[in-house]
């Protein structure tokens, strides 16, 4: 016979399986972000004249960053479907708030892909030709992405909503929390001064002010896998009715 501590016991289950595999996808997102930026475009981030055929052919390297690049798309969109069921138990609007926010993210690290791979196309086929600016507009249409996509919306997205909805929640430690509080605005103010010119694009000031929200994620991400959600009201029922906000505040 059902009980009402089965049920309990049951979601508990539940909500713990949902963790480990939101903070695997958030894991996910570092291990193939990091190299594809820093390591696999940099040949044609650094020389875009590439383009024309002259020097290194940047195909390998490339084509794995656009898959690794990919991987992070599904993953960025799995941190916020995966684990939805529960943050709208908090705010169904501030949930998906974060799904839109982290869909907005992955179509800027689309263009981006698209634009590199355009690249890469006419490398390949040689119809660059001896115009090496048409090389330079396509890393610039990836930077640009860049900025607007990981650069200002995982601020947002990863910061700002889900740093305030795990900080009222309490579904993680709320000094982990702040964390994202801080961040997130750090990261969006910082790509909007370089939008503006104010400081220089991957400078000192914009990787200082990345430093809490990187932190902030790769700690979630941990946290989640290693202990999971912490006991709340809010995960009494997880496959239920929302909980009043006022139950955990």
């Amino acid at each position: 016979m059902d009980t009402a501590r089965d049920r309990q016991e049951f979601n508990a289950v539940y909500a713990r399986k949902i963790a480990t595999l939101t903070g695997w996808l958030m894991v996910v997102t570092f291990v193939a972000s990091i190299p594809a930026y820093f390591i696999l475009y940099a040949p044609v981030r650094d020389h875009p004249d590439y383009i024309t055929g002259t020097g290194a052919d940047p195909t390998a390297s490339v084509a794995l960053g656009a898959v690794l690049e990919l991987i992070v798309i599904i993953a960025n969109i799995g941190t916020a479907v995966v684990p939805y069921v529960v943050f709208k138990r908090y705010s169904e609007s501030l949930a998906l708030g974060y799904v839109a926010a982290r869909l907005v993210e992955a179509t800027f690290i689309a263009i981006g892909i698209v634009s590199l791979l355009t690249f890469l196309l006419m490398r390949q086929e040689g119809t660059a030709g001896t115009d090496a600016a048409l090389g330079h507009a396509f890393v610039a249409i990836y930077d640009r992405a860049f900025l607007i996509g990981p650069g200002f919306f995982a601020g947002v997205a990863n910061g700002i909503v889900l740093g305030y909805l795990m900080y009222r929640s309490g579904l993680v430690p709320r000094r982990m929390a702040m964390l994202g509080l801080v961040g997130g605005p750090l990261v969006a103010a910082s790509g909007i001064l370089v939008m503006f010119d104010v400081i220089e694009r991957g400078g000192a000031v914009q990787g200082i002010a990345t430093i809490p929200e990187f932190f902030w994620e790769l700690s979630f991400g941990i946290y989640l896998i290693v202990k999971g959600f912490k006991p709340s009201p809010m995960l009494a029922g997880v496959d239920g009715e929302p909980v009043s906000p006022g139950a955990n505040s």
